[in-house]
This record gives C-alpha cells, sequence and structure tokens, in this order.
C-alpha cells in the first residue's frame, strides 16, 4: 500500500470492502491530488484586454493609497474658535482657504456666514434648532471643515474650509462649500449674501 502523505500515491480501496465512509474518505483524498484541468489558451487580444484592465485597476489602488497615506497633510493647531475676538481662525496666506471670519474686501478668502433659520424661509414657520442644523451640516469632509453657532439669539453659523496641504486648490473649498450652501438652501437656510 502506498502512503498517502506522498504526492503522487495512489490507494485503490478494496471493491469488496463493505465500509462506504473508508471509500468516500478514500475518494476524496483522491480528488485531492488531481490535476487541475488543463485550460484551453486564450485568444491574444482577451489576454492584453485583461492586461490594459490589470494596469488601470492597479494604478487606480495606488492613487487611492497616495491619497489616505501620502497627501492627508497634518492637522493644524489653530483649528476651533480662537479666543479674541471670538470667531474661527484667519485663513493661512495660501489661496486655498475660505472662512466667514476673513474681511469682507478679501475676495480670495471671505465668505458669507449662513442662516439655519432666515425669518422668509422656515425659520418663520418651521424653525430648526441647532442640534438639527449641526446635523444637516455633517455628511462628508476631506480637508479641515470647520462650524461655529456663535452664541445668541441669532441662527447664523460662521464656517471655515481649507485644503491641509499645498497652495492653490483651484478653488476647491469654496466651489464645495457653494454646494454645501446650495443643498442647504433647499432645507430653508440662507446666505446673508451670495458668493
Amino acid at each position: 500500500m502506498a502512503s498517502v502523505a506522498a504526492p503522487n500515491a495512489h490507494f485503490y480501496p478494496d471493491r469488496n470492502s463493505r465500509n462506504p465512509s473508508l471509500s468516500r474518505r478514500i475518494d476524496l483524498r483522491i480528488l485531492s491530488q488531481q490535476k487541475p484541468p488543463v485550460e484551453p489558451p486564450q485568444d491574444v487580444s482577451t489576454s492584453q484586454k485583461g492586461g490594459r484592465r490589470e494596469v488601470i485597476l492597479r494604478s487606480s489602488e495606488i492613487a487611492v493609497l497616495g491619497a489616505i497615506f501620502h497627501f492627508s497633510g497634518t492637522k493644524p493647531n489653530y483649528l476651533g474658535v480662537q479666543k479674541n475676538p471670538p470667531s474661527l481662525a484667519l485663513c493661512p496666506a495660501t489661496n486655498n482657504c475660505v472662512s466667514t471670519s476673513e474681511n469682507i474686501s478679501d475676495r480670495s478668502h471671505y465668505a458669507p456666514p449662513w442662516d439655519y433659520n432666515p425669518a422668509e424661509g422656515r425659520g418663520s414657520k418651521n424653525p430648526a434648532s441647532r442640534g438639527q442644523a449641526m446635523k444637516e451640516l455633517l455628511d462628508v469632509f476631506v480637508d479641515d471643515v470647520e462650524f461655529w453657532f456663535p452664541p445668541g439669539k441669532k441662527s447664523i453659523v460662521q464656517y471655515r474650509s481649507a485644503s491641509r496641504l499645498g497652495n492653490f486648490d483651484f478653488d476647491v473649498n469654496r466651489k464645495r462649500i457653494k454646494a454645501l450652501r446650495l443643498a442647504l438652501e433647499k432645507k430653508g437656510w440662507a446666505s446673508e449674501n451670495s458668493f
């Protein structure tokens, strides 16, 4: 009898054996030692398409990993409400930030604050709480985006959106804030001015 552990071993059960579990166990062992079926050769054009797909998939994987691990930047230490005067931080000198705290004459950094309960909108009919307004704001953001609800009775939201890396973001932050503002206007919000 040959060893079942040997790579090319074959064991043939006694045909007169009345133990079906032994036969099944032996059949399984023999099946596990069979060579895989030979695949027919592929068409050359099909293999080239697979190669191109493979390259595209691999390059997109690399881009995603690079974006996650390399382009995330470090968190600035000045995030949050500043002390004097109470407001969000001013934008750095780079052109990849917008803020309601900036001077209105700074066209590259200033954006007007939002009112989540405007008098001519849902504020008169069905005003939202600050908690509800915060929930509506917190969707998806990759860069540093801050929202501040200043104390008082006004339903104003101050905000700041800035990229962590680079000096210019091709107005990505401004466009993102504008898209968010337009979506919030559908929920009844209003901007003090438009930009």
